[in-house]
């Protein structure tokens, strides 16, 4: 934000929250480039794996496991241009944002929530976390927003997640009681941005903070009912506004289902640039809040960010629903049952779901609610299309594979030129003995790109159109 000045009802508010010295230096810090990071995705590879691949220099952030900083390097070999991009080898995000979902106890088998989760950043993290198991409920209210997130999902090869774009409310009314996790990041004024963009400099009001407050509060009001009794919630911003911060945290806490549920705050793992949260900066502040954990940019390498993890100590309920069974006959797609004899994988036929030809995978869970009367747009793995004779295969699908799990693969090595073409959509030659006539998996360092149809020593590329590098 070089050049732009800070608004003074801003700076006067954190010079109260910091001190002059603090406030100098976040000034200071402000005309300094952004950290930039990416967190390797630990469902396609190793830690060390990725880092026998990357070709840059790589510095773990202290609070993510699987996330590094990137240096200059990264300027000269952009990572968004890199073949382990688009094989969903990791996830470009900015350092601090990476902590919600790091400092989120999830488990595999858990039924987790992200309730404002485009573009799918924190999302991804949790499917991770998830390794296949359970059910992840990722919405934004926004389905337009919502279409990056169904993308990041799947380019990370994401099997268990639903994907709904609906108001918290609505959502409360289907799925009260069931979340064992549920992450918040929330709407804010976005105070935290402001070295990112000078645009949110402009766009900052002394009224913005108090307008945003009532929106998070509206949404955690809708949040808590969702939580199962014994569960676990975490709230963010990246916004520094106490109202919007330890307010809304505090008055959480209040709330008659907070106290029922025995909702408490409990410690995040504590790393050096961390400031705790601060009840002197509420009236009526729990010491508590105290356990919350604020990011300053002159203070981490990161931008800013708020975080505050809840736990309910409530007995855990014992009782689950039973989702009614799908009556889906996979005999009635013969072209889909055809083209699983190319998979090394078992498919469940009780969890597949079709309409109108398009077959979807759902996550294997028992319990799963009816979600009729809400906007769902995707709902487990979308596994493709049957159309007449033939079954094709999503996107998606392609890149849950590999060369364990499909028959016919064309491995790709590093610098190889046909890397790039097929990125691009174009068409591919081979060689005999590469591959074998008929669909075939593209794939480099053994992870996939896509489908491709082989044919006399040519593949037609059927990469998916949105997807390709320009």
């Amino acid at each position: 934000m070089a050049g732009k000045a800070l608004p003074e009802q801003f700076k006067n508010r954190l010079l109260t929250m910091l001190g002059e010295d603090d406030l100098s230096a976040y000034e200071t810090c402000l005309q300094q480039p952004m950290e930039h990071g990416l967190r390797v995705n630990t469902g396609r590879m190793s830690i060390d794996e990725f880092r026998k691949l990357s070709p840059w220099k790589l510095e773990l952030i202290p609070w993510c496991s699987s996330g590094f900083y990137l240096g200059e390097d990264a300027i000269k070999d952009p990572p968004s241009r890199h073949p382990l991009y688009y094989a969903g080898a990791y996830y470009l995000q900015e350092p601090s944002a990476m902590l919600p979902a790091a400092a989120l106890p999830v488990e595999p088998g858990d039924r987790v929530l992200d309730l404002c989760a485009a573009p799918g950043g924190k999302s991804t993290a949790l499917a991770e976390k998830l390794q296949g198991r359970g059910v992840l409920v990722c919405n934004d209210i926004s389905a337009t927003r919502a279409k990056a997130l169904i993308k990041n999902l799947e380019l990370f090869g994401v099997t268990n997640a639903i994907v709904t774009a609906e108001m918290p409310e609505r959502l409360a009314g289907v799925f009260r009681g069931y979340f064992d996790k549920i992450l918040i990041d929330a709407p804010c004024s976005g105070e935290g941005m402001f070295r990112k963009s000078s645009a949110m400099v402009n766009d900052w009001t002394p009224e913005k903070p108090a307008e945003y407050a009532a929106l998070q509060r509206e949404i955690l009001s809708h949040a808590i009912r969702m939580l199962r009794p014994g569960g676990m919630l975490l709230y963010s911003t990246c916004t520094y506004a106490p109202e919007e911060d330890e307010g809304s945290v505090q008055y959480l806490l209040e709330l008659p289902e907070a106290v029922e549920l025995g909702l408490e705050l409990c410690d995040i793992p504590f790393c050096e640039g961390f400031l705790p949260g601060n009840p002197d900066w509420i009236s009526d502040g729990s010491p508590e809040l105290s356990k919350a954990v604020h990011m300053f940019p002159h203070r981490l390498r990161g931008e800013g960010h708020f975080a505050a993890l809840f736990r309910s100590t409530a007995s855990a309920a014992t009782e689950r629903r039973t989702r009614e069974p799908i009556s889906l006959n996979p005999s009635k797609y013969p072209e889909f049952l055809e083209f699983t004899k190319e998979l090394h994988m078992t498919l469940d036929p009780g969890r597949l779901t079709g309409q109108q030809g398009y077959l979807s995978y759902l996550p294997e869970i028992p319990d799963l609610p009816r979600l009729a009367g809400l906007r769902v747009l995707r709902s487990g793995l979308f596994l493709g299309e049957c159309k007449k004779n033939r079954f094709e295969p999503s996107q998606a699908l392609a890149m849950t594979l590999g060369r364990d799990t499909y028959d016919n693969c064309l491995e790709l090595e590093e610098g190889d030129a046909r890397i790039i073409k097929y990125l691009r959509g174009e068409t591919l030659e081979y060689e005999d003995g590469e591959a074998r006539n008929g669909r075939l998996l593209v794939t480099y360092a053994g992870l996939p790109l896509g489908f491709g149809k082989a044919n006399a020593g040519r593949i037609k590329n059927n990469y998916l159109p949105g997807w390709r590098m320009n």
